[in-house]
């Protein structure tokens, strides 16, 4: 069973490389050199609108006890864009849980308006003004964006460990921003105001909590050099720390392969002084995320990505809050809450394959590796695409001791059935 735990992964990454042809890509456009993580989002519609319904069922073995727990979810989501003429638009986007068996505490049926903003364009003018719930998201990184200066207190409900499905389903911040356009880059200035103090746990709440609890603003630059090198340069600001100064660059390496790199320095406390509310000094420390991504003809794509937080448990500090278990769990969940790397060094290895045996059969698969405690985390998905369903089979592991970080998890293996309907 050991075994078996460690090589499911493997397994399924061999059989994609198998029915890939190892030649280099031929035709990668400039997408590739976004700044921002691909998400994963419903097939395009005729029109404006995205609606979809989604049900899951699942068992969830158990570290801590003998029984497994059934689970299951059901899910609408809901986006809509409209032009309202003279240069206004506007952007609507919420989803809609029930899940089983809730956690402890919370609500079963969980809304999350993920945005909801105005936008005013003149006609033929560069300027672009928007003021709403945005779910602004920036870095390229895969698995940890150190410049995604946003993402803190933004997911009300975690269906998926899919890094890519987490950056698409989290609540957007109120915030102004105002962009000014040019050929070969942009300049983008946002304000989000504090529009309360606590997060709230009520099913239908708009969490202004969690997601604007104080004030913040952000200044970000980006430019494209050439056909294959980009970068953003990012200054953050918020109330009472000190500013944090943020870079990323994705360059195209060849026909086949692109690197990304994300870099922020920022004075604060560590996490586990956060975590455990513990009185301290604001240490200034780096974040880094870098990457290769590389893709064949047979349409398989390999990412293996290296991430640093300068303000996570090292080994041996880990080690020592492992003695201390209600800390630890604290710790943990500050992590999860911030969407933070929980170990000062960690990996990832992301893997798609399209038209894997069949031409609408598709592969996605990714493994965590934690550098500290060699902990694991192994995702993998395979989805089935008809022309308005889905059909997925999704297998989760978490491997390492059990005072790692995945070893002290209470789910040790989670297999779902997903379908999912498109409108």
């Amino acid at each position: 069973m050991h075994f078996f735990n460690r090589s499911v992964f493997y397994f399924v990454l061999t059989m994609a490389l198998a029915q890939a042809l190892p030649a280099q890509c031929a035709d990668m456009d400039a997408d590739a050199l976004s700044l921002e993580s691909a998400t994963e989002v419903a097939p395009e519609s005729n029109g404006r609108t995205k609606i979809f319904v989604e049900g899951a069922l699942g068992n969830a073995s158990q570290r801590y006890q003998t029984d497994s727990k059934n689970i299951g979810r059901a899910s609408l989501d809901f986006s809509h864009s409209a032009k309202l003429g003279q240069g206004y638009s506007a952007v609507i986007s919420d989803r809609l849980d029930r899940v089983y068996p809730a956690d402890a505490g919370a609500d079963a049926t969980i809304n999350s308006l993920r945005e909801a903003y105005l936008s005013w364009q003149p006609e033929g003018n560069n300027t672009v003004v928007e003021f709403g719930r945005i779910n602004l998201r920036y870095g390229p990184g895969y698995g940890y964006n150190p410049t995604d200066f946003f993402r803190d207190g933004s997911l009300r409900n975690q269906t998926t460990v899919n890094p890519f499905a987490l950056r698409e389903n989290r609540l957007g911040t109120v915030m102004l921003r105002g962009q000014r356009l040019w050929s070969d880059g942009a300049l983008s200035v946002a304000y989000s105001p504090k529009l309360a103090s606590q997060p709230s746990s009520d099913s239908w709440s708009l969490d202004l909590g969690s997601t604007n609890n104080r004030n913040r603003g952000l200044i970000a630059l980006s430019t494209q050099f050439s056909q294959r090198v980009s970068s953003q340069v990012l200054l953050y600001k918020e109330q009472d720390r000190s500013a944090t100064l943020g870079s990323s660059l994705t360059a195209l390496l060849s026909d086949a392969a692109v690197a990304h790199l994300e870099w922020s320095r920022g004075k604060e406390q560590d996490l586990l002084s956060r975590a455990l509310a513990l009185p301290g000094a604001d240490v200034a420390r780096n974040r880094f995320t870098g990457g290769v991504t590389y893709t064949t003809l047979g349409k398989l794509s390999v990412t293996t990505e290296y991430q640093y937080n300068g303000f996570a448990l090292n080994q041996s500090d880990w080690a020592a809050v492992g003695a201390m278990p209600a800390s630890q769990i604290a710790y943990l969940l500050e992590a999860q809450r911030l969407q933070e790397l929980v170990s000062r060094k960690a990996y990832l290895i992301y893997v798609t394959q399209k038209s894997l045996w069949l031409k609408d059969l598709d592969l996605t698969a990714f493994l965590r590796v934690n550098a500290g405690d060699h902990s694991r985390l192994a995702w993998v998905e395979l989805r089935h695409h008809w022309s308005k369903f889905d059909v997925a089979l999704q297998f989760q592991q978490h491997m390492g001791r059990s005072s790692s970080e995945y070893g002290v998890l209470p789910d040790r293996r989670v297999i779902q059935m997903l379908g999912t309907y498109y409108f």
